[in-house]
C-alpha cells in the first residue's frame, strides 16, 4: 500500500493570521477538507518571525522525514539565501507544488499626493532617494525587484529609495496607512480590506493583465509604459528526508484541492492568479527562477551567497 498520512497533517505558515503564507494555509486547508481529500484532520500553524524564516528553522527543521509536517513557501526561500540572510533555500528541503501567483501591487495611503502610477514613476525618476517604500519580507525579494525595476527603468539609482522592512504585508500596508512610508510593494491580497475601506488607493498592479474584482480598475504597469510584470508564487515544501513516493503523494493531494469550487472561489476572492507545478516543471522552474535572481541581485548589490 502506498503512503497515506496517520495522524493529523499541519501546515505551516511563516506570517501572522491574515498574512500572506497564512491565507495561502488557509485556503489549502479550507479546499482539503470541503472536498474530503484526507482521512486524518488538517490544521493550519502559524511561526511568525524573522521576515517569515521562523518557522522553517523552529518548526519544519524539528521535524526531517516527517510528510505529516508542510511549510508554505515562496520565492524569499531563495532570494533570503541569496542577499545572506538565510542560511537555508529550497534544495534544503523538498519542494511538492507551487499553487499560486500573487501579483504586487504598489499602494499609498488614500490623501497622498501621488495620484497616479506616473506619478510614483516621475518621482522613482527624478528623486528616488525622496521615496520611501514599506515591503515584506525581506530586501532582494519579488516586491523589492519590481520597484528596482521600476526606478531603474525611470533612470533613477536602484538603491536610491529608501526600503522599510517588514515581518508581514499587513504592517507594510499600515505604515503606508500611518504616513510613515510613501507607498508600500505588498501582495495584492494584503491590500484589499485596506482599499475597500477608502485608507489606501492602488497606483498599479504587476500583473500581465489587469486582476478582476476589486482590482479591475487598477491599471498594470506595462499599461503605464512600464516594463514590470513580476508576481510572487506560493507553495508547499515539505520537510527534509521526505521520500519521493511522499512528495508525489502530497502532489497529487495539492492538485486535487486546487481543482475544487472552494479553492476556485478563494482564487476569485484574494486575486491570485493559478499555478499549479509539480515534478520536474517545478524543479526547472525553481531553477529558472534562481537564476534569475542571481543576476538581479547581483545588479542591485545585494547578492552574497550564489
Amino acid at each position: 500500500m502506498s503512503w497515506q498520512p496517520e495522524r493529523t497533517v499541519q501546515l505551516v505558515a511563516g506570517t501572522p493570521p491574515g498574512g500572506g503564507l497564512d491565507r495561502v494555509a488557509r485556503a489549502l486547508e479550507k479546499a482539503i477538507v470541503a472536498a474530503g481529500l484526507l482521512d486524518v484532520p488538517v490544521e493550519v500553524l502559524n511561526v511568525p518571525g524573522d521576515g517569515a524564516r521562523k518557522c522553517w528553522t523552529d518548526l519544519v527543521d524539528k521535524h526531517p522525514g516527517d510528510a505529516h509536517v508542510l511549510g508554505i513557501s515562496s520565492p524569499n526561500m531563495v532570494s533570503d539565501y541569496l542577499v545572506g540572510i538565510a542560511s537555508f533555500e529550497h534544495s534544503k528541503y523538498v519542494p511538492v507544488a507551487t499553487l499560486v501567483t500573487e501579483y504586487i501591487a504598489f499602494a499609498v495611503r488614500a490623501e497622498s499626493e501621488l495620484k497616479s502610477g506616473k506619478d510614483l514613476l516621475a518621482r522613482l525618476g527624478r528623486a528616488p532617494s525622496d521615496v520611501k517604500v514599506a515591503l515584506s519580507t525581506a530586501l532582494g525579494n519579488p516586491n523589492h525587484v519590481a520597484l528596482a525595476k521600476l526606478t531603474r527603468q525611470q533612470g533613477g539609482d536602484i538603491n536610491a529609495p529608501v526600503i522599510r522592512v517588514f515581518d508581514t504585508a499587513l504592517d507594510a500596508v499600515a505604515d503606508v496607512i500611518a504616513g510613515k512610508a510613501d507607498v508600500c510593494a505588498v501582495t495584492a491580497a494584503s491590500v484589499l480590506a485596506e482599499q475597500k475601506a477608502g485608507r489606501v488607493r492602488v497606483l498599479a498592479i504587476t500583473a500581465p493583465q489587469r486582476l478582476g474584482g476589486s482590482f479591475a480598475d487598477t491599471p498594470t504597469w506595462n499599461e503605464l509604459g512600464a516594463d514590470c510584470v513580476i508576481g510572487a508564487w506560493r507553495g508547499v515544501t515539505g520537510p527534509t528526508g521526505i521520500t519521493p513516493e511522499q512528495a508525489a503523494y502530497w502532489a497529487g493531494i495539492l492538485e486535487a484541492a486546487t481543482k475544487t469550487e472552494v479553492w476556485r472561489d478563494e482564487l476569485a476572492r484574494l486575486s491570485w492568479s493559478p499555478q499549479f507545478l509539480a515534478g520536474p516543471k517545478l524543479d526547472a522552474a525553481l531553477a529558472n527562477e534562481r537564476a534569475e535572481f542571481v543576476a538581479v541581485l547581483g545588479e542591485l548589490g545585494l547578492l552574497k551567497n550564489s
